[in-house]
């Protein structure tokens, strides 16, 4: 029958209450009793080891007081029906979960570049891209659109705004465009002032406004190219 709560069954060992192993424990399969939990206690930290045939270690895992650590080739976190939720390996990280999730106070920093097909914020939440101290660039090969469906979209800076297309065109599509700080002409008709001005272009790309007139009044303001 064994010796105390050690019991000799069909299936094996059977070990009843706390077990203490002051040597190392090789056994095919260790379980407890059916709805009890199995515990592993340590006063330092526990260690898994999977060894080859050559009892070389191909992973491990560590349970330490500061930290968990794990040693292998990759890591794979799955759900219970096998869909992979993270992986980890020399060449890269990948997160198969539909949303990424950062809840952060700082939000998410990324020393080098990033690649992504769709940034998002929540539902009622902004999103924020900044570069504290450095340029902002999004690249794509076939186009980078920025929409917001249901509110307005500023563009700020201290110094220039630049719109620049190569190739093709910039258009400007809504039923009203204001530009309500170009500077004035100094040009006045004789007779009642009109608050009808034409935009005029310099040869530089500089634009301003001009008293309208009879005729084009752009080329007696040709000093506000200057």
């Amino acid at each position: 029958d064994g010796m105390g709560n050690l019991r000799i069954t069909e299936k094996g060992l059977k070990l009843e209450g706390d077990s203490e192993f002051l040597q190392p424990l090789y056994a095919k399969e260790i379980r407890s009793r059916p709805g009890n939990a199995l515990y592993f206690k340590s006063a330092r930290n526990v260690t898994v080891n999977i060894l080859n045939d050559q009892t070389k270690v191909l992973t491990q895992l560590i349970t330490g007081p500061k930290a968990v650590e794990a040693y292998g080739k990759k890591f794979e976190v799955k759900t219970v029906s096998g869909k992979l939720l993270f992986s980890a390996d020399d060449n890269e990280v990948v997160v198969g979960a539909e949303r990424l999730r950062v809840l952060g106070a700082e939000g998410t920093v990324f020393p080098k570049s990033i690649e992504t097909p769709n940034v998002r914020a929540e539902p009622f939440k902004e999103l924020r891209l900044e570069s504290p101290t450095r340029s902002l660039v999004m690249e794509a090969p076939k186009g980078v659109e920025i929409n917001a469906e249901a509110g307005n979209m500023e563009a700020t800076c201290r110094t220039e705004l630049r719109l620049e297309s190569k190739d093709g065109e910039i258009k400007l599509d809504a039923a009203k465009i204001r530009l309500p700080r170009l500077p004035h002409g100094s040009y006045t008709s004789t007779g009642t002032r009109q608050k009808v001005f034409e935009i005029c272009v310099c040869a530089n790309g500089r634009l301003f406004l001009s008293q309208a007139g009879a005729g084009s009044t752009c080329q007696i303001n040709t000093s506000v190219c200057l």
